[in-house]
């Protein structure tokens, strides 16, 4: 709330741009005289910041609706991934692919979620697990911020899993992820930030530690995948490295909340792949208000868990599932998403000098952005003061 209003909403306001960038908001009443060369009407509807889709893997080979039919049929985790599926399957489709492909691919994708007013997401590699493919996602997502009309931001993520050539010797993969690929990757300035799957099935709090080190030694920001299946303590190491953002966390304790309180780290909760991986477990989101943790929310679009390219099907999921509220629900995709990608004073609010990013909806009151399924109430789309 701004001013006892919930939503921190203003009625009958008005925001003034100027070469992309809020020159003023607030209520019209209060606005100074402008020499305005245009004005537009937006007829009553709600405007808000820009949507943020703050976690997505949007650029990958292939997909997995084989492997959702054989899991649908009785099939385990590991029976599917005998037979070639799970993200092996998906880091050989992605290898094969070249980079006309992929951004074909993520290119469909992207389209769908800023017809959702998304005017910033966040793009992490992690299915290539070698150099060159990581490198080729990164580059892929790159060009999409290049060519859409869209802020990307991108995220090395090449401790997501371990590759097929390194079984049993996962230390050794660390030491090629800390060592020659980010620092190919940060050469060629690819990554915005760098993330670590640490969780039993992925890599180890050490191992962890070791390419948070690397990253912090590049000064890249870190973010983790945490405590999504077990609680190895993650997300409190993440925050001692001041990470932007601790991901999942349907198992963290309160020890992990204040940690990353005290640092100012952004829990990132992904309600779709709780969804479709049918997980019993919620996140704390009780633990997370009482410690004041900002709570921000994304589709976490990928081929395996999560291959959703709904921003305001998410917002729904996290009022249903997790029991936020429509406020919280929209903060986690404006304010504290902006937080979780370090792009607080930039973007995630309509206050004066930031970027003149908007979403107008034909609604009646905010909550009928959580509430609506599979209704898109998109009026109008503003990036950098231009409707798009």
């Amino acid at each position: 709330m701004a001013g006892g209003a919930p939503y921190g909403a203003i009625e009958d306001g008005l925001i003034a741009e100027q070469n992309g960038r809020i020159l003023w908001a607030g209520q019209r009443r209060d606005a100074p005289s402008f020499d305005a060369q245009k004005m537009i009407d937006c007829e009553g509807h709600w405007i808000t910041p820009g949507l943020i889709d703050c976690h997505t893997h949007l650029v990958y080979g292939g997909d997995r609706a084989h492997e959702f039919e054989l899991r649908l049929g009785g099939a385990t985790y590991e029976e599917v991934a005998r037979a070639g599926g799970g993200i092996v399957s998906t880091v050989r489709a992605t290898r094969e692919a070249n980079e006309a492909t992929l951004f074909a691919s993520a290119d469909r994708r992207l389209r769908e979620l800023m017809a959702e007013g998304v005017t910033t997401i966040e793009i992490k590699s992690g299915y290539g697990l070698d150099l060159q493919t990581e490198a080729k996602q990164l580059r892929v997502a790159r060009r999409l911020g290049a060519e859409r009309d869209v802020r990307v931001t991108t995220t090395f993520l090449g401790a997501h899993a371990l590759p097929p050539e390194y079984k049993d010797r996962a230390d050794a993969y660390i030491d090629l992820v800390a060592g020659p690929m980010l620092d190919a990757i940060a050469a060629e300035k690819l990554a915005d930030a760098v993330d670590v799957f640490c969780e039993n099935i992925a890599f180890s709090i050490a191992q962890t530690k070791r390419i948070f080190e690397a990253a912090r030694a590049k000064n890249l920001p870190v973010k983790i995948h945490a405590e999504q299946l077990s609680n190895l303590g993650g997300a409190a190491l993440a925050a001692s490295f001041g990470a932007l953002s601790a991901d999942h966390l349907e198992y963290l304790d309160d020890g992990g909340a204040e940690a990353m309180a005290r640092a100012g780290t952004v829990a990132v909760l992904l309600p779709g792949a709780f969804y479709f991986i049918r997980e019993k477990q919620l996140p704390p989101v009780d633990i997370l208000r009482r410690r004041n943790v900002p709570i921000a929310l994304a589709t976490d679009c990928n081929p395996g868990s999560s291959p959703m390219t709904s921003i305001l099907l998410a917002l729904n999921m996290a009022c249903t599932l997790f029991r936020m509220t429509p406020e919280e629900a929209l903060a986690g995709v404006t304010r504290h998403a902006a937080r979780a990608l370090g792009l607080q004073n930039d973007i995630g609010t309509l206050e004066a000098g930031k970027s003149c990013d908007l979403a107008i909806w034909d609604i009646e009151r905010p909550a009928e952005l959580s509430y609506r399924i599979g209704a898109n109430p998109l009026f109008a789309r503003i990036r950098n003061g231009q409707t798009t």
